[in-house]
């Protein structure tokens, strides 16, 4: 298909397409394991408060 290693990066005149996409597709698979950490610590700290806030409630009821 390609006779050079240029022409290969070149893509036929498509590079700044095909490259582009490469590294968004990178990129969204780099942050991904990071922003689903942090959503995860998110939710667990919404429900430690929720419990926290539910015992509360059950105490100034007695």
């Amino acid at each position: 298909m390609w006779n050079s290693p240029s022409e290969f990066f070149a893509m036929g005149g498509y590079a700044l397409y095909v490259w582009s996409s490469f590294g968004a597709c990178a990129v969204v698979l780099l942050l991904e394991p990071f922003v689903i950490r942090r959503r995860h610590k998110a939710v667990i700290r919404r429900l430690k408060q929720q419990v926290l806030a539910e015992r509360f409630d059950k105490e100034s009821r007695e």
